[in-house]
């Protein structure tokens, strides 16, 4: 297994753990995140009735996800949510650190109000 291999078998493992005690409720939706190369996704989804409520991505800004256009993107995500009267949130990572764009994205998202 090669290094790239290994870190993506690592980070599944860390999905499945996340996923097995975190679920998002009508109340209480999941905040889903991805983290590619070059752009950022995010997407706030009901488990029990498995709809996505509200997405946004980098790619609609035509901009590469840097940490201050991920800040941007929380906020706008946290502006469509509040349209939907959506205030609180279950934060899953899926399974990437808490770290720089991850950590940009959240912080974005609580000065605009969302509660995580």
């Amino acid at each position: 297994m090669n290094q790239v291999e290994r870190k993506a078998h690592l980070r599944a493992k860390r999905k499945k753990r996340i996923r097995g005690r975190l679920e998002g409720t009508t109340d209480r939706p999941r905040l889903s995140i991805y983290r590619s190369a070059k752009h950022m996704y995010a997407q706030v989804i009901d488990d029990m009735t498995g709809k996505t409520l509200v997405s946004i991505g980098s790619f609609s800004m035509d901009k590469r996800a840097t940490r201050d256009v991920c800040a941007e993107l929380g906020k706008s995500l946290a502006a469509k949510c509040k349209e939907k009267s959506i205030g609180k949130i279950a934060f899953d990572k899926n399974g990437f650190a808490y770290h720089g764009r991850v950590k940009a994205f959240a912080d974005g998202a609580r000065e605009a109000g969302l509660d995580f």
